[in-house]
């Protein structure tokens, strides 16, 4: 689904989110920056519990689905219910990807690629600043 001219369920100003996030969070999740490679706090964090979206709480992700890639930036290989993204075409900076973007508010997260482990195959290279962990366990085995 494409997230030009969508209406999110939370839709703020750009006043508004600069306000309310850090000038790093807001580069990174309303102008579709990134973070530096392996600076994150999540690269390398395995707790158990959930990931949800900084900009608005969403729940993204779940701890059991994340994995060691390697690549500097969490990963995992599903995303905790399938209406929690929106993957778009991004072909800026002279590639073709696909950019994952919160289903809720429309805030930028990363990336996803095809080269992740079974059973999806997939990898949702999220940046740790557009992200937030909580220990949740009851929630982290939520049905897709």
């Amino acid at each position: 689904m494409k997230s030009e001219n969508k209406k999110f369920e939370l839709e703020r100003s750009e006043e508004e989110w600069k306000k309310i996030l850090s000038p790093d969070e807001y580069r990174v999740l309303r102008m579709k920056g990134t973070e530096y490679p392996f600076t994150g706090e999540y690269n390398l964090f395995f707790e158990d519990g959930v990931y949800k979206c900084r900009a608005c709480g969403n729940h993204l992700f779940n701890s059991d689905t994340k994995f060691k890639s390697h690549c500097g930036w969490p990963s995992f290989y599903d995303v905790a219910k399938s209406d929690a993204i929106i993957e778009v075409l991004d072909t800026s900076h002279n590639m073709i990807r696909t950019e994952v973007i919160c289903a809720k508010c429309g805030s930028h997260l990363g990336h996803v690629f095809e080269d992740g482990p079974e059973p999806t195959g997939l990898r949702y290279c999220i940046n740790s600043i557009a992200i937030t962990f909580a220990k949740d366990s009851v929630n982290n085995k939520e049905s897709k």
